[in-house]
């Protein structure tokens, strides 16, 4: 049986794309080259809205290092969890993760399934330096340069999608999923990193209130939250952290020299994980 990731959208104009040898192509004559490290750029040069649009290289490095450490396996763990806990033994499953990053969550995810399970996963990201480090990370998954408002996804072909800390376009994510596909969301608690934004700003703001509504098409099965402690012991894994996150461009340069003159941190980290299921069209 075909899996998902065997048959794609073109990005231009919908039509399937399949693989010939080293590039994808679809029946209009749209070729998309497959790069020396293995992954496939599905970015139209007119829907980018920058040159080199999603995190920089550095912040891919930095990203690459800081999960190295394991700081985050608390979280990869329980998405993890919460997405094979009602897989039968031998049962396929497909899973794109949209906003991949450099790959940490779904390597977690296949490394949990265990080598005899049947999984199609694929990881997208907007950002071609993420993409390309976790194409040279592991071979056997399917990497995509794309958008999530765009995805390069045949329709009603996915069983799982994972959005960890990213953008979600729900009706996109609604149109790849299968009927009853479902959604695993992970999204920074209100607590999540308080210490170092502490440094960084002269007032934290209000946390924004959740109405707890499923977005539209979608149904929520359930809602975890996790947090725990993490010692940053030196100034590499700091720098790191804050190279990784949005707060390094909203800081003022005030805010900076105090967070680069740290030589230790103990931080809080507080996610919630929230699961969700497509609803039958007729609901």
């Amino acid at each position: 049986m075909m899996t998902p990731f065997e048959a794609l959208a073109c990005p231009l104009d919908g039509e399937v794309l399949r693989r010939r040898e080293n590039t994808w192509q679809c029946a209009s004559g749209h070729c998309f080259d497959i790069s020396s490290q293995g992954y496939v750029h599905l970015l139209p040069v007119q829907k980018k809205r920058s040159r080199d649009p999603g995190d920089s290289k550095e912040m891919v490095a930095s990203r690459r290092r800081f999960l190295a450490t394991g700081a985050y396996d608390p979280i990869a763990q329980a998405a993890s969890q919460m997405v094979l806990k009602d897989v039968a033994a031998g049962a396929a499953l497909s899973c794109l993760d949209a906003g991949c990053g450099e790959g940490h969550y779904l390597r977690s995810l296949a490394a949990s399934a265990g080598p005899d399970a049947s999984l199609a996963l694929a990881g997208l990201d907007i950002s071609k330096w993420a993409v390309q480090a976790a194409a040279r990370r592991d071979k056997q998954m399917t990497w995509l340069v794309g958008s999530n408002a765009n995805l390069p996804i045949q329709s009603a072909s996915l069983d799982w999608i994972l959005c960890m800390f990213g953008f979600p376009v729900y009706a996109e994510f609604a149109r790849v999923l299968k009927p009853g596909g479902q959604l695993l969301q992970v999204d920074a608690g209100a607590r999540h990193l308080q210490e170092l934004r502490e440094i960084i700003y002269p007032a934290i703001k209000a946390e924004r209130k959740d109405n707890g509504a499923a977005p539209p098409g979608f149904e929520c099965m359930e809602s975890d939250a996790l947090s725990y402690s993490l010692e940053l012991p030196n100034a590499e894994q700091i720098a790191d952290l804050l190279v990784m996150t949005p707060h390094l461009y909203r800081a003022s340069a005030e805010g900076l020299a105090k967070v680069q003159a740290l030589e230790q941190l103990t931080i809080t980290v507080d996610v919630r994980l929230t699961r969700f299921r497509l609803k039958p069209a007729d609901r």
